[in-house]
């Protein structure tokens, strides 16, 4: 093969293949992900579950269940007030409570338990709710409902030390505590099957969690009415369910009604419902329905505009990921100019070696390269030029992103809580993504260059095999840190690195050849990692 033949395989072979891709700093997850941060692109994972906007929906009567609707613990109230919550449902003031030692501790105790858990004392609130079970239960009777409060109290704080076995048959007992009191059809009992519901889900046990589910929404359905939002919150929890089971067309029909009835209510620009949009958009762009996860897509940022406007960054956010859509879409013009205006925002927002930026340069460099290879025969002087500032891009990307990673480390070497700790890592792993893609991209860059020269003499990729090589040393420079090399991403984007520089090799495009049999060796290495890694996850 000559070495035009050989260059122009390459070429086409990056082109071809799926595009490089990172998650936009405290944007979007990847696919399959749970929503974890404030307007993220997601579904659900194995290890980080709802941090959705919480939303406590006070059901009265002698006793209240919270519900969550995501992973923040669902404590129940104690005897209610007069006030509203914000479902509608009015706390009733139980003027038929039996008052005696009892009762009164169980206030007490309930209160206390609830305070240090909200500390994260968890060892002393669980001391608190199971004096307050056992007041309950001397106070009210075995089967009242504030007992069943006081199951759910107790069931949650297991749930949060992931002790299952304690808290699965206190959720059981508190559902069936207010079956015998309220009737099946009670908003109470619905509420409960949610709690439920959300406990199967935190583990994985989609079909229990199903059934947990629609047997709440029967219940919202019956008592509520289909209109109403709190039914549309437990028909979205069972489509997020039916959706990991592979049902997706069922789970997409669940998601959208939901949306559409907090559309109806007048919340189709809260937070909530941006969510769940943010959801299905997932959905979609996952099953390439670009066009449509575009039109979801433009009605969030065009809320976002219009509530917060360009100097947030939360409306940045939004429009990049419309951005990474319109690219996926081959919409590049469309794509570039938004995704320029994503980081003139940024700059205005933010530091300018900031990581967010760094991430921006590497989404326009992309994008250029892609519409270079579009004008490579037609107008081959400008494709070079754009490769050019696609260069300059990535060059400053790197550069930011390297200082930004050195830094996170040396602040993680220093003293934090275990929070801090916990966070600087993350931040670290995403650098250290944002480092390896855009000297991945670098190195595909200066094999395009190759093909654009057109030359028939022999000329060894040097800045191709050199942009490679600093990608793969700069893996085991920072990859001693867990919080980088134990990321499936950022190993991905290792491995992907050495395959290129294994295909220069193999191809006679650079003049190192000595190093073939190491590169395969590591290539090996790394998939046999990788591969593990996903069947202990799967």
């Amino acid at each position: 093969m000559s070495f035009r033949q050989a260059v122009s395989k390459l070429c086409k072979e990056l082109l071809n293949s799926a595009p490089i891709r990172i998650k936009p700093y405290n944007s979007c997850p990847i696919a399959g992900k749970l929503i974890v941060s404030k307007y993220d692109f997601g579904g659900h994972s194995s290890t980080n579950h709802h941090r959705e906007v919480f939303r406590w929906v006070i059901l009265s009567g002698q006793a209240a269940i919270i519900l969550g609707t995501c992973s923040v613990p669902s404590l129940a109230e104690d005897v209610l007030t007069g006030s509203s919550s914000e479902n509608g449902f009015r706390k009733i003031e139980d003027a038929s409570m039996i008052s005696n030692e009892h009762t009164s501790k169980w206030r007490v105790f309930t209160d206390n338990g609830r305070d240090y858990f909200s500390q994260g004392n968890i060892e002393q609130a669980e001391k608190f709710f199971r004096s307050a079970l056992q007041e309950a239960k001397e106070g009210f009777g075995e089967r009242d409902p504030h007992v069943a409060s006081a199951c759910n109290n107790l069931a949650e704080l297991f749930r949060v030390k992931k002790d299952f076995a304690s808290a699965e048959p206190l959720y059981v007992e508190a559902i069936n505590i207010l079956e015998e009191h309220f009737g099946t059809d009670d908003v109470r009992v619905g509420a409960a099957l949610h709690n439920l519901g959300q406990f199967y889900l935190v583990q994985r046990k989609l079909e229990d969690a199903r059934v947990c589910y629609e047997r709440a929404m029967k219940t919202k359905r019956r008592v509520l009415g289909e209109a109403h939002t709190d039914y549309a919150d437990t028909m979205y929890h069972l489509g997020t369910v039916l959706y990991l089971q592979g049902k997706e067309k069922d789970s997409e029909d669940l998601i959208a009604d939901s949306i559409r009835i907090l559309e109806a209510a007048g919340q189709g620009e809260s937070i909530l419902c941006i969510r769940r949009m943010q959801y299905l958009i997932q959905m979609y762009t996952k099953s390439n329905r670009f066009a449509e996860a575009e039109i979801l897509l433009r009605k969030i940022l065009h809320t976002m505009e219009l509530s917060k406007g360009w100097k947030s960054l939360d409306t940045v956010v939004v429009a990049e990921r419309l951005a990474l859509t319109l690219e996926t879409a081959g919409r590049l013009n469309e794509a570039e100019e938004l995704l320029e205006r994503c980081l003139d925002a940024r700059k205005n927002l933010l530091p300018d070696e900031h990581i967010q930026n760094a991430a921006n340069m590497l989404y326009i460099a992309r994008v250029k390269m892609l519409v270079s290879n579009q004008l490579m025969k037609t107008d081959s002087c400008r494709a070079v030029a754009e490769l050019d500032i696609a260069k300059n891009l990535l060059r400053s990307s790197i550069r930011v992103a390297r200082r930004v990673l050195v830094r996170l480390l040396e602040k993680k070497g220093n003293r934090e809580p275990i929070g801090g700790l916990r966070k600087t890592g993350k931040d670290a792993q995403s650098a250290a993504l944002i480092l390896l893609q855009s000297l991945n991209a670098l190195g595909s860059l200066e094999i395009m260059k190759l093909e654009f020269l057109g030359s028939r003499e022999y000329i060894p990729a040097e800045a191709a095999d050199a942009a490679l090589r600093q990608c793969i040393s700069t893996f085991k420079e920072f990859g001693d840190q867990h919080s980088i090399s134990d990321s499936p991403q950022v190993k991905a984007e290792y491995l992907s690195c050495l395959r290129r520089l294994d295909y220069l090799l193999c191809n006679g495009l650079t003049s190192e050849i000595g190093a073939a049999k190491d590169i395969k060796d590591e290539i090996w290495r790394v998939e046999g990692e990788i591969s593990k890694a996903g069947n202990t996850r799967s």
